[in-house]
């Protein structure tokens, strides 16, 4: 039976694809449908208000508020990171990671019944109500996989937690939506980068990937063979659009929350892949014209900006001008931002 060679994909293609994927080719207009595209892979907010800021740099008119609206919920999703998602896609971000059975399937359920037996309806911190539960806070995480526990962060204090009805969606095609999600966003992928991304075992991910095996393409990459979804070859063929202008993606945003040869596929030299990768809390990164050409982080109302290269005062100026439009509370009008080099 003859095999088809793997479609060869150039650094080029994969990003054009990854920055129309992530919504970040050209900001979306304001309004529900944007939103739910700009989160369809889930927007991480372990760093204060970082949804939001990877919301901004997809979706015009993004306010400080946006991360409280009515159309998203926070929870412990994938890596049981904090994130912030869909209302209607709770179930594929949290019964998409349940275990299919055994030890860690128990503890999930039986940290989620015991939860919500002692809020009976209350949200309350979560530290609160791991001591008052007798077992360590973060242990409540585990239940988050159940879809029966939604938390409220602020970035001021710790989460609250509470409780909600079960998803009505089956967890195996939960899981498969999962795994589409990852392809679509961060494809070309791996079944290994799925697992990692999503904080799930080797097995669920390799048998989700043999799963949507007659919806997949094999492709060669710069970064080792991967698969597609073959509804997205098109787009991979199709020359990738110029993109202008400044975005700054947060720490965790989903453009870079990469491992491995992705990373060096995105940034190619080894220092700088060393300044945006840091065995501590990333910074954010500078997307101009759609590469990534340094980091930037904040304090409060000040960002601190630190390019890889020289810039023209027009790109300067462009980046000072993204970083004052930045949603940040109290912070209209009044935010400083200082370059480093």
């Amino acid at each position: 039976m003859h095999t088809p060679r793997p479609l060869e994909l150039t650094r080029q293609q994969i990003l054009g694809h990854r920055r129309d994927a992530n919504g970040l080719a050209r900001r979306l207009s304001p309004g529900a449908a944007s939103v739910q595209r700009a989160a369809f892979a889930g927007l991480q907010d372990s760093v204060p208000r970082a949804a939001v800021l990877s919301l901004h740099a997809r979706v015009a008119g993004t306010t400080p508020e946006a991360w409280a609206d009515s159309s998203l919920v926070q929870l412990w999703g994938p890596r049981f990171s904090a994130y912030a998602v869909a209302a209607e896609d709770r179930a594929v971000f949290s019964l998409g990671r349940l275990p299919a059975g055994g030890a860690q399937r128990r503890r999930a359920e039986d940290l989620a019944d015991r939860l919500h037996q002692w809020l009976d309806g209350r949200a309350m911190p979560y530290a609160e109500a791991g001591r008052g539960m007798n077992v360590a806070p973060n242990s409540l995480r585990y239940a988050a996989a159940t879809g029966t526990v939604l938390i409220r962060w602020d970035g001021a204090k710790r989460p609250t937690v509470r409780t909600v009805e079960r998803p009505a969606m089956d967890p195996a095609q939960a899981q498969l939506e999962l795994a589409r999600r990852h392809l679509h966003v961060f494809g070309p992928a791996t079944a290994e980068g799925f697992a990692a991304w999503a904080g799930i075992s080797k097995v669920a991910a390799l048998a989700a990937h043999k799963a949507l095996a007659p919806d997949l393409v094999a492709v060669r990459t710069p970064a080792g063979d991967a698969w597609i979804l073959a509804e997205q070859e098109a787009g991979f063929r199709a020359i990738a659009q110029p993109v202008e202008g400044v975005r700054l993606l947060p720490s965790g945003d989903a453009y870079f929350l990469l491992q491995g040869a992705d990373r060096a596929l995105l940034v190619p030299e080894a220092d700088r892949r060393a300044a945006l990768w840091t065995s501590r809390v990333w910074p954010g990164a500078i997307m101009l014209d759609g590469e990534l050409v340094g980091t930037w982080r904040r304090a409060g109302r000040d960002v601190t900006v630190q390019p890889w290269q020289r810039m023209s005062s027009e790109d300067r100026d462009a980046v000072t001008a993204e970083a004052e439009s930045l949603p940040l509370p109290g912070a209209a009008n009044s935010t400083r931002v200082h370059w480093i080099a």
